[in-house]
């Protein structure tokens, strides 16, 4: 099965009901033109998501993500959202472990698993995000620091639940600081991702995964990374604020 191109923008807290509304429609109306391999990924607060999915209902291959959600289906957690309330928004994925949720929400591999595992049963798809800081790079103990955030994030699921899996690799020394990975160090990144995943699900399962590159993606930049074999396409930040910078990334891919 050929594995999916995928561009997906993450607002993060960016962007009021407004500003989202128009980012939108400024995206919609740019002209683009989707092959059947692509998709494009749009993952607004959630105050935009019920909106945003209005604007995105007759579109081909363009969905919506919302960039959180909590471990249990219902409770008294006051303050936060469940799978069920998103999918009854119409979102398609949902973005998790994202190295700002990591850092600053103190979420861990195992409380990624529940969640993981809460967004698969209400038949959802994962954006599931790993990476390195700068100090676990300079050591070049990366390889092992990415194997075991997957291994204990997702290897416990089944094949067929897996395969509703993306991965975004998130070299966190390149989010927010202006460098990037070169080529050469996200598709060696990249390539070690997807032996992990073939040597626990097999090679057919590994060659349909998605594995998008997440760290600084400009349209300057993309057409490199994206013509790294085993870079599938980018989970954009910044860049996802500007439609125009946003449709460039997305037409190199």
């Amino acid at each position: 099965m050929t594995r999916k191109k995928i561009v997906a923008g993450n607002w993060k807290m960016n962007k009021n009901l407004f500003e989202g509304k128009q980012l939108v429609s400024d995206i919609l109306e740019s002209g683009l033109e989707l092959r059947d391999d692509q998709e494009v990924i749009i993952a607004p607060p959630f105050t935009s998501l019920e909106l945003a999915a209005s604007q995105l209902k007759d579109s081909k291959n363009i969905f919506l993500a919302a960039q959180n959600c909590h471990q249990e289906a219902s409770g008294a957690y006051t303050g936060e959202i469940s799978a069920e309330m998103l999918k009854g928004l119409g979102v398609r994925y949902v973005i998790l472990g994202h190295s700002e949720r990591r850092q600053y929400f103190g979420e861990g591999d195992a409380l990624l698993a529940q969640k993981t595992d809460i967004v698969l049963k209400n038949g959802m798809k994962v954006i599931f995000c790993c990476g390195e800081p700068l100090q676990i790079r300079e050591a070049g103990t990366q390889n092992t620091y990415i194997q075991t955030q997957i291994e204990q994030g997702l290897f416990h699921l089944t094949e067929a639940e897996f395969k509703n899996i993306v991965i975004a690799y998130e070299p966190i020394w390149a989010i927010g600081t202006g460098l990037t990975a070169s080529d050469e160090q996200a598709q060696e990144m990249h390539a070690h991702i997807r032996s992990l995943v073939a040597a626990k699900y097999g090679d057919a399962i590994a060659e349909a995964t998605s594995i998008l590159y997440g760290g600084s993606c400009k349209p300057s930049n993309a057409a490199g990374l994206f013509s790294c074999p085993d870079v599938d396409g980018g989970l954009i930040g910044g860049a996802a604020l500007v439609a125009q910078d946003f449709v460039g990334i997305i037409k190199a891919r």
